[in-house]
């Protein structure tokens, strides 16, 4: 029996990426998965390969009503909500003396405002033995040139697990972050080319950027009662690039 046998999870982000390796783990271990996306053709996909313990709901984590209907769908179709992966993000370069007012909102709509609600319209559905688990970055540690708007709202998601996890005292619900170095997701392998990952393996202690699989199984770990001890911590699963 799976780590998440009959666990009901939520999976922002799902479509691709970390996310669909983190959906992947999860209906591996047992658990039937909603992953939620903003691209239709990528969330066909995704639940093609993840089989019938997954579906798909399209939307943005950044419109309410999208989450809205997220979240009815999930009740409708299971009726609770065991595990909320709230790892949809965005984040592009912009280095000081260029950053704009509309850089800012999209970054902070996403990875803050986003992460805000995806947690706060799931609670009605959650109870005791719940899991949330945040989307940080090592860029929220360390800082990142270029990336002020970015690595700011990354480190807000990393005190919104401390908060919460004061704030859900006594309801047994755990709030804990995930903090990823370089992955080489898909997006990762377009965007630098073969040199690029190459040149961001090299900063790591490892020498390589992670697979997203690799990622994908901490979640499994921050999912699951393994980690039943665990509140308020956050995991840094970035090959040491923020350890040292």
């Amino acid at each position: 029996m799976g780590k998440l046998e009959g666990k009901i999870a939520v999976i922002t982000g799902g479509a691709t990426g970390i996310g669909r390796a983190a959906a992947k783990r999860f209906v591996e271990e047992g658990a039937f998965v909603f992953i939620f996306g903003r691209r239709q053709e990528a969330l066909d996909a995704a639940v093609a390969e993840l089989g019938p313990n997954a579906c798909a709901v399209k939307g943005s984590v950044s419109d309410l009503a999208n989450l809205d209907r997220l979240y009815a769908s999930v009740k409708a179709e299971r009726g609770s909500l065991d595990i909320v992966f709230a790892n949809a993000g965005a984040g592009s370069p912009l280095p000081l003396g260029r950053i704009t007012a509309e850089h800012i909102d999209e970054t902070f709509d996403t990875n803050v405002k986003g992460t805000i609600f995806t947690v706060q319209k799931a609670l009605p559905l959650m109870g005791k033995g719940g899991s949330i688990i945040l989307t940080g970055s090592s860029a929220g540690t360390t800082g990142a040139p270029g990336f002020t708007a970015y690595s700011a709202s990354k480190a807000a998601v990393r005190n919104l697990a401390r908060t919460w996890a004061e704030d859900q005292k006594g309801t047994g619900i755990r709030v804990n972050v995930l903090s990823p170095g370089a992955t080489a997701t898909e997006l990762a392998k377009e965007a630098l080319g073969e040199e690029g990952q190459k040149a961001y393996g090299a900063m790591t202690p490892l020498q390589r950027m992670a697979d997203p699989a690799e990622i994908g199984a901490v979640a499994a770990f921050l999912a699951s009662s393994d980690s039943s001890f665990m509140t308020a911590s956050e995991v840094a699963v970035d090959g040491g690039l923020a350890q040292l």
